[in-house]
C-alpha cells in the first residue's frame, strides 16, 4: 500500500486513491456538523470546540456565509475551509456581477465540488481535508441542502451530518425526520439540536445553531436560546423514560 499513497495522481491496483481516503479520514476526525431542511426554514448545527479561557470565541467559526442567501458548515481542517470559502465567495460575487442574478445553491455547490475534485487530479497538491454542508434558498424560494466531500462528489439531502460520529447522527435523523416535524421553524431547530445531543457532551455550551428562513438574514441562535430548547428536549426524554417504566 505504501507505494501508492506517495502521489495523489497514482491509483493503487485495486482502484483506490489513498490520499483522498486519508482526506476523508481527516473529515471523520473533525467536529460534527448537521443540516436539516424544513419547509421554509433550513437549519445548520455544529459541535463547538471548547475555546481557551483567554480566546475570543467569535473568531472560531464553523458556520460561514457564502452569500446573503447561502450558508456553509464544514467538518475537517479549518484552514482548508477558509481557502475554499474565499474561492466560493468570489465565485458568488462574480456570478452576481456577470448575470445580475443571485447564484443558485446547486451552482455554488457544483463549483465547490469542482474545486475539491481538481485537487484530487493534479500533481503537487493535496485534497482539501473538509466535507461541507451547504444550505440556501434558490431564487424561486425552494430550500436546498447539499453535501460535498474531499473527492469532489456532491448530493442533495433532506437532512444529513458530517464529521465525527456522523453515522450515529445520520441514523438518528433517518429514524426521526418527518415532513410534518420540520414543517415549522421550531420543529427543524429541535430536530437538529436533538440529533447533535446524541453525540455532543455538555449540552448547549458545545452546540451552535444557525437558522436560515426564506427572505430573511441568517440568524445564529444565542447560547441562552439553545439552552432553553436543550432543557425542553431533556425534559421530554425524562418524561418518556418515566412513562415506559
Amino acid at each position: 500500500m505504501a507505494r501508492y499513497d506517495r502521489a495523489i495522481t497514482v491509483f493503487s491496483p485495486d482502484g483506490h486513491l489513498f490520499q483522498v481516503e486519508y482526506a476523508l479520514e481527516a473529515v471523520r476526525k473533525g467536529t460534527t456538523a448537521v443540516g436539516v431542511r424544513g419547509t421554509d426554514t433550513i437549519v445548520l448545527g455544529v459541535e463547538k470546540k471548547s475555546t481557551a479561557k483567554l480566546q475570543d470565541p467569535r473568531t472560531v467559526r464553523k458556520i460561514l456565509k457564502l452569500d446573503k442567501h447561502i450558508v456553509m458548515a464544514f467538518a475537517g481542517l479549518t484552514a482548508d475551509a477558509r481557502v475554499l470559502v474565499n474561492k466560493a465567495r468570489i465565485e458568488c460575487q462574480s456570478y452576481s456581477l456577470t448575470l445580475d442574478d443571485p447564484v443558485s445553491v446547486e451552482y455554488i455547490t457544483r463549483y465547490i465540488a469542482g474545486v475539491q475534485q481538481k485537487y484530487t487530479q493534479s500533481g503537487g497538491v493535496r485534497p482539501f481535508g473538509i466535507s461541507t454542508l451547504i444550505i440556501g434558498f434558490d431564487p424561486d424560494g425552494t430550500p436546498r441542502l447539499y453535501q460535498t466531500d474531499p473527492s469532489g462528489t456532491f448530493s442533495a439531502w433532506k437532512a444529513n451530518a458530517t464529521g465525527k460520529n456522523s453515522k450515529t447522527v445520520r441514523e438518528f435523523l433517518e429514524k426521526n425526520y418527518t415532513t410534518e416535524g420540520v414543517s415549522t421553524s421550531a420543529g427543524a431547530v429541535k430536530l437538529a439540536i436533538k440529533s447533535l445531543m446524541e453525540v455532543v457532551e455538555s449540552g448547549s455550551k458545545n452546540i451552535e445553531i444557525a437558522v436560515l428562513k426564506k427572505g430573511e438574514d441568517l440568524k445564529i441562535l444565542e447560547e441562552d436560546e439553545v439552552d432553553v430548547i436543550v432543557k425542553e428536549i431533556e425534559a421530554e426524554i425524562k418524561a418518556a423514560k418515566e412513562e415506559s417504566e
